[in-house]
């Protein structure tokens, strides 16, 4: 591999890497990972579940960020989620592309 390919692939590595990092830091902030894990069913489903049930809508980040916002129930069962106040409509779009993004 070209050494310029490599610099290009370990720069386009580590922008993704704090981004990732800062999304779950936001979501540990914001009280999401009371009810929420990455990769197991808590209150809530599992953030790899949550993608996965979404990965082919187009309209997944917007429908999550509204869930996060205003709260929903029935999609996951009995328990509804309660709306989460303390996140602005920016940080909730980030966090529903950070959790779309987790395979």
């Amino acid at each position: 591999m070209k050494p310029s390919l490599i610099a290009l692939a370990t720069l386009a590595a580590s922008l993704s890497a704090p981004a990732a990092f800062a999304s779950a830091d936001l979501a540990q902030k914001k009280n999401c990972m009371a009810c929420h894990a990455v990769d197991k069913k808590l209150v809530g489903p599992s953030y790899k579940d949550v993608a996965a049930k979404y990965a082919k809508d187009k309209d997944a980040v917007k429908k999550l960020s509204e869930k996060i916002v205003k709260g929903g129930s029935g999609v996951w069962g009995p328990v509804p989620m309660p709306p989460n106040a303390q996140v602005s409509a920016d940080e909730a779009k980030q966090l529903a592309t950070w959790v779309m993004s987790i395979k």
